[in-house]
């Protein structure tokens, strides 16, 4: 802000008025009491146009006193000498200078000499704008070119692409079974699979096994690399971790799943060879994880499911056992069938009641006919209790018909209860196994790794180009800094 109220009064002057002090000292005293900020920067350009001043006055008093002393001296010995007589004209020799005075000469003049002209600050700026871009930013350019170009090892990078898919569920199933089990369409892969192989390729647990298998860590820290481009013998895991993931590629694409894996190394042969070893692992560590889970999802189930059918069988063995001890198929349709009977009995005895007592209004109670009427009569009556204690006669024992068929009632829902836990066991078994059959997940090859024939890295126009960029980008705005600095001393 300050900066923009100074560059608008500097505008506003000519050249001339610009640099004249007694000029920028009267408008500094006219503007203090409004805007004491913008007065102090007037203020500070009168003092940097004073020192200029004296640094150049300086500069030209030194030569001038030399040359004036030494022509007061020579004049003082001319004066001195005696006047001599006319002689016929001989070569003149220059007067001899005393030696103090010729050392005092040359002192002079080689302070004169040694001292360079003061420079102003347009100068100065050429000078750092010239000799400091050589040696920041073209002379590093040149030794960074020369290490891509002669020096840095080259790199081969081997490709492959994967894909993670499920099997098609309802290919094995009946249209009811696929509804009861909610599957879809199969073949497809859930949206997590592509982070998860990611997340497992760059993980400690892949760089072991990559150790073990194919000597990783030897291979980039072999001697035949560059000092820049090789591991060092003495990393540690952290640091051949860091080397391994910089080393490897991972793109995922989320429209079609498909995972594209590349891996560099030193030699064509052992980037391919790294490669498929990633690809084969990564197949594993999905197909390992789908089998875990599915196993453990059926183990549980399994365990379920038997517990049920224990319990179902024992309700069965329960029910069984009283029915055997009470002689009965089913006391409730076995108990209807003999209060029909009863209730037979019943009418009958109703009806030779009837017409007992219609003989009886007629006859003698000793007559034959009545007699045998009787004898009928209390026939039905013996069976009707015979057949009412049928359903509670147990050795002896007299149990009610209420508390057989209570206790059968109870017995026979405990086992219904117990075959439904069972049947909806047997459902979620089988629905269990379509999950964990769900849960199989397989990593097919897209693309087998690659063989490469040509070296992928460095890229020695790219970085070469990068590199020249950032240090003119860093130079730059060292220069702006420099400037703004020595603008404000």
């Amino acid at each position: 802000m300050l900066e923009q109220k100074f560059r608008e009064f500097k505008e506003k002057h000519t050249a001339k008025e610009f640099n004249n002090i007694a000029f920028l000292e009267k408008q500094a005293n006219d503007i203090r009491e409004q805007d004491a900020a913008l007065a102090d920067r007037i203020m500070l350009r009168v003092r940097n146009i004073k020192k200029q001043q004296a640094a150049k006055a300086s500069a030209k008093e030194t030569q001038p006193d030399a040359q004036v002393t030494e022509k007061t001296k020579l004049a003082a010995q001319q004066e001195a000498k005696p006047p001599v007589k006319s002689k016929p004209p001989v070569k003149s020799k220059p007067p001899a200078k005393s030696k103090p005075v010729e050392k005092a000469q040359s002192t002079i003049r080689s302070k004169t000499a040694d001292k360079p002209p003061a420079l102003s600050k347009q100068d100065k700026l050429k000078r750092f704008s010239k000799t400091p871009f050589a040696i920041f930013v073209i002379l590093p350019t040149l030794l960074f070119a020369i290490y891509q170009l002669f020096w840095a090892t080259d790199r081969f990078e081997s490709q492959a692409q994967v894909i993670v898919q499920q099997p098609d569920s309802t290919s094995t199933m009946d249209a009811s079974m696929a509804l009861l089990s909610g599957l879809g369409v199969g073949g497809s892969s859930s949206g997590s699979d592509p982070q998860l192989v990611e997340a497992y390729i760059n993980s400690n647990d892949m760089l072991a096994y990559l150790d073990k298998t194919l000597s990783l860590k030897k291979h980039y820290s072999e001697s035949e690399a560059d000092m820049f481009s090789r591991l060092a013998k003495d990393a540690t895991q952290e640091d051949f971790l860091e080397f391994y993931q910089k080393h490897i590629n991972i793109e995922l694409n989320e429209a079609s799943g498909v995972i594209s894996i590349s891996a560099q190394a030193f030699n064509a042969e052992f980037a391919e060879k790294l490669t498929n070893a990633i690809v084969a692992r990564a197949e594993w560590y999905i197909n390992n994880i789908g089998h875990q889970l599915a196993e453990a999802q059926l183990t549980f189930i399994r365990g379920e499911y038997q517990l049920y059918e224990d319990n179902l069988k024992k309700a069965q063995v329960t029910l069984l056992n009283f029915q055997q001890e009470y002689h009965l198929l089913d006391p409730a349709a076995e108990g209807l069938a003999m209060q029909q009977i009863a209730y037979g009995i019943e009418g009958q005895i109703a009806s030779k009641e009837a017409e007992l007592k219609g003989l009886t209004s007629i006859m003698s109670n000793h007559a034959p006919r009545v007699k045998a009427m009787q004898n009928e009569l209390g026939a039905l009556r013996e069976q009707l209790i015979k057949e009412r204690n049928k359903l509670s006669e147990d050795g002896g024992k007299s149990i009610s018909v209420s508390e057989i068929l209570a206790k059968y009632t109870d017995l026979k829902i405990a086992m219904e209860l117990a075959l439904q836990s069972y049947t909806s066991s047997k459902v979620s078994l089988e629905k269990s196994r379509i999950e964990a059959y769900k849960q199989i997940k397989y990593l097919i090859t897209v693309q087998a790794a690659t063989a490469p024939e040509n070296s992928s890295y460095p890229n020695a126009p790219y970085n070469i180009s990068l590199f020249a960029l950032l240090a003119a980008m860093f130079f730059a705005i060292i220069r702006i800094v420099y400037s703004i600095v020595h603008e404000l001393k």
